[in-house]
């Protein structure tokens, strides 16, 4: 099916997040997952790797992104590009929600400090 329709309401939410899978292989994609995330402003950060690179694309809002050691603010058409394995964490900062789209190849993983790797369920 080389057209997925946009569900019309996010697919998976957490505290101040929403998740939304556009193409993921239970929608029918077999090498890419992408979903869009909506990420409040004041909601925690959650820091977590991933074993796979991972691209977020800034929508709307701003980004305050730690990857290491390092932090940076990303703002609308700005690529975040997060290697495997490097401690990450996105948060909004700023008044408005951070909407963006994420990338990551199908078999990657995130993982949460001392945690197993897992699919999460908006990438299944």
């Amino acid at each position: 099916m080389p057209v997925l329709a946009a569900p019309s309401a996010p697919t998976h939410e957490l505290p101040g997040a929403r998740f939304t899978a556009l193409a993921t292989p239970s929608r029918g994609s077999t090498d890419t997952s992408v979903w869009q995330v909506e990420i409040d402003p004041g909601a925690p950060a959650t820091p977590h790797s991933v074993t796979r690179e991972e691209v977020f694309v800034v929508l709307e809002g701003t980004a305050r992104v730690r990857l290491g050691e390092s932090e940076q603010l990303a703002g609308p058409g700005a690529a975040i590009v997060v290697p495997a394995g490097v401690p990450f964490a996105l948060a909004a900062t700023g008044p408005a929600p951070l909407r963006a789209v994420c990338l990551l190849p199908v078999g990657g993983q995130a993982q949460l400090p001392g945690g197993e790797p897992f699919t999460p369920p908006w990438a299944r």
